[in-house]
């Protein structure tokens, strides 16, 4: 095995490595994680310099700043502001797992993400090795762990064939369960709406709250008073 790729696929092996995994965080250094769909590269999301280190790796430039997973969906109110009541439905039913949400950022967090006009996408993952570096370094940025415009890695072994020695250690859990990216929803407009389709399907979401699809044009707002106006709110 490569000296860079750490086994941790189970609490009894990952010590070790999440120690090695949580040091090269706290010094700004890059860390390749596995997650419930793709393997991601990360980095403290609170360190300009280590953001820009994971946009660098990937090949990419600040235009598509990495979203940034979190260990539970109590971090939500810290990252997050004005986060509409049907997102946290959404947060509520599918967090861990595969969707990312996309709301408006705490104006006050000391963090340079990328070009986000204000936003953040945030995610918490459905993998326990995942979760528990991220109760010890606290928010990550992370991207998928390849090179911009190849695929996504699905195992540590890929990502090192793409990334290499831009990343310091590779948590290696076998081969990502989902191998599907999550789905991004936008909850910074009125209406919640899909960016990307993924691991969870619209009719999952729509189960939970009104999402528009990523082709539905916006729909105007409900009347006050009207059904529909009692309908959202009831949902």
């Amino acid at each position: 095995m490569n000296e860079r790729i750490r086994p941790a696929a189970d609490a009894s092996s990952w010590g070790p490595a999440l120690d090695e995994a949580v040091a090269v965080v706290a010094r700004g250094g890059l860390v390749v994680l596995p997650t419930d769909t793709v393997y991601g590269i990360g980095a403290d999301a609170f360190s300009p310099p280590a953001v820009q280190a994971l946009l660098d790796a990937k090949g990419r430039g600040r235009q598509m700043p990495p979203p940034v997973l979190i260990a539970d969906v109590r971090t939500l109110d810290g990252l997050a502001t004005d986060v509409p009541a049907h997102a946290r439905l959404l947060a509520e039913r599918f967090w861990p797992g595969g969707l990312t949400l996309v709301v408006q950022a705490q104006p006050s967090l000391a963090w340079d993400l990328g070009e986000t006009n204000g936003t953040v996408a945030l995610r918490v993952p459905d993998h326990a090795t995942a979760r528990a570096l991220l109760r010890r370094t606290g928010p990550m940025a992370v991207s998928s762990a390849n090179r911009t415009g190849r695929p996504a890695a699905v195992t540590a072994q890929e990502a090192h064939d793409q990334l290499g020695e831009r990343v310091a250690v590779y948590l290696d859990a076998g081969a990502a369960p989902g191998q599907v990216s999550s789905t991004i929803v936008d909850a910074t407009g009125g209406r919640l709406r899909v960016l990307r389709a993924g691991a969870l399907s619209l009719e999952q979401l729509r189960e939970v709250a009104p999402v528009d699809g990523p082709d539905d044009e916006p729909a105007p707002p409900a009347r006050p008073g009207s059904d529909e106006s009692a309908g959202s709110a009831a949902g």
